[in-house]
């Protein structure tokens, strides 16, 4: 079991760097970027300075807007330098939720790219703040967004009112080595420096505060469950701004000196593309890049035999899909990850040596110095083992609390500082923990509760669903009926009736879904997570 780390985030690549100065560290295989643990060290002092001349002190809330750039990871560490805590933003975020979020979040630096896809990121900037055109870099005054000073566009183009990548790298020279050090000095293991937005499936995003103290343990034991050693080379296409990307990816692989090699924007086949170049032995993803990574046509073109281990998590992990992963793409070794953001992110894990059934049906056991508890949903009760409930968690991984909003806090961590989940489980004696769904996912039909998760390994096994995803939807008779969305094997083709007759006399009529509905993808959050609010508000469409 690992001993518990008092350190920040800046000393961490600190100690890397002195540990193994010439190891790779951060490597782009798409543009032959590479950088040692020396030049990274060097390079995050280097913009640590850059952004304190700008005059971001300790504590200033510094959001970030971009893909998986590498200047992304030179800002992890140097915020974790200099103490302006990280504010990650959706790649997805239009104008109404940006401006909710600098304004929630306190933001007083907004970096961002200049692009995303067919978004211009700076055009929603002018449009929010229309006083940016005709402002000095850093003297911005906004009247919807009054904290907000400096605006960073990475790239080398100029725009109104803006400073470029190159101006903070410049303005390094004006802050000298001991300047730094005192900032360095003031700096605490337990300082929030990162706060991560969620979702929000329901009501307005909250803003998760983490600190060094939570993000620096949950990476060395995530690592540690994965036997990741200096050796080892993590391919990372989840984005930088979900803890995925930017705690189970980068700082899980710097804990033991190995290297990171991110893909900028997911697409399968660069993401095999680059575990073959750079003989990459571990690959993180969620269940659908997964999914659409092992049902490229070329597929069998690439070498991935270097791959050993890795995440998947993010959402269920489908058991085909899990099995598909270790025997097409020979990561023996590859773990579940459970958590959510407000955990750093991850609660259990599966080990490398656990049996195959239990990597596959459980999201494994609690991280060491991690307690977890089933207990009756809405009361401290906990059940016996086998039994479903709510899970609940408590240790060095749960978050300081949401950002400028107490009462949600208090809805979530109890006096005792049990971080309640909301999600359904089961534990058995051994301390191995199975999702069974969402509190709000669970579907209540004519009083039987049906949890969704169920008829979801079940349809799975169908040999032409590639995907499926099942919501409950509202009945006048039942108060609730089960409805499926299916993606179907590339040239297959299925009915309704189909699906049905499979269902029936293998699971329960009241499982069986009323309404089967055929599409091409779901919506997800650009952290790849299926967003079944959004499943259940389109389902009017399709019922006559």
């Amino acid at each position: 079991m690992a001993d518990l780390i008092f350190s920040t985030i800046g000393q961490l690549i600190e100690e890397k760097a002195n540990q193994h100065p010439n190891q790779e560290a951060l490597v782009y295989a798409d543009r032959d970027l590479r950088l040692t643990y020396q030049q990274l060290d060097n390079l995050s002092d280097k913009v640590a300075k850059g952004l304190m001349a700008l005059g971001i002190e300790k504590g200033d809330h510094l959001a970030v807007w971009t893909t998986n750039v590498p200047e992304w990871v030179s800002l992890q560490f140097a915020t974790g330098k200099m103490g302006a805590p990280l504010v990650t933003v959706n790649t997805n975020y239009r104008a109404r939720e940006l401006e909710y979020l600098l304004k929630q979040s306190d933001s007083t630096t907004l970096i961002l790219i200049e692009q995303y896809r067919d978004h211009r990121f700076i055009d929603t900037v002018y449009e929010i703040c229309p006083e940016l055109k005709t402002s000095e870099p850093g003297q911005l005054q906004s009247k919807r967004l009054p904290k907000l000073k400096n605006v960073i566009v990475l790239g080398e183009n100029r725009y109104d009112g803006t400073f470029n990548w190159s101006d903070i790298l410049n303005a390094a020279e004006q802050i000298t080595d001991e300047q730094l050090a005192e900032r360095k000095a003031t700096l605490h293991y337990d300082d929030v420096i990162n706060i991560q937005y969620t979702s929000g499936t329901t009501g307005f995003p909250k803003g998760v505060m983490l600190t060094h103290y939570n993000l620096i343990n949950n990476a060395v034991n995530i690592a540690e469950c994965m036997k990741l050693t200096k050796d080892d080379r993590l391919c990372i296409p989840v984005p930088f701004f979900h803890c995925f990307g930017c705690v189970i990816g980068t700082l899980a692989i710097t804990t033991c000196g190995g290297t990171m090699v991110p893909v900028q924007e997911f697409k399968p086949e660069e993401v095999l593309r680059t575990v073959e170049k750079e003989k990459c032995t571990a690959l993180h993803g969620v269940p659908t890049m997964f999914i659409s990574e092992l049902n490229l046509p070329n597929f069998d073109n690439f070498d991935l035999s270097s791959l050993r281990t890795g995440v998947m998590a993010g959402s269920n992990c489908p058991v085909e899909v899990m099995k598909a992963v270790i025997q097409k793409m020979g990561m023996s070794d590859i773990t579940i990850c459970y958590g959510q953001t407000e955990s750093s992110p991850v609660i259990t894990q599966t080990r490398t040596d656990d049996p195959l059934e239990l990597r596959v049906e459980t999201v494994g056991r609690a991280l060491p110095n991690v307690e977890v508890k089933i207990v009756e949903p809405g009361t401290d009760t906990e059940v016996p083992p086998g039994a479903q409930g709510e899970l609940c968690t408590r240790g060095y991984h749960v978050m300081k609390g949401y950002y400028n909003n107490p009462e949600a806090t208090k809805e979530v961590i109890d006096a005792e500082h049990w971080l309640h989940t909301g999600d359904l489980a089961t534990m058995d004696e051994n301390g191995y923990v199975r999702i069974t769904g969402r509190l709000k996912d669970m579907i209540i039909r004519g009083g039987e509760n049906i949890y969704p998760r169920e008829i979801e390994e079940f349809l799975y096994t169908h040999p032409k669903i590639l995907d499926v995803q099942v919501v409950g939807v509202p009945d006048d008779k039942y108060g609730e009926e089960v409805a499926a969305f299916i993606i179907l094997r590339e040239g297959e083709s299925a009915s309704e009736e189909e699906i049905k007759n499979y269902c029936r006399n293998k699971i329960a009529r009241n499982k069986i879904p009323k309404y089967i509905i055929f599409t091409d993808s779901y919506p997800m959050t650009a952290s790849g997570k299926i967003q079944k609010f959004r499943l259940r508000e389109q389902v009017n469409r399709f019922i006559k």
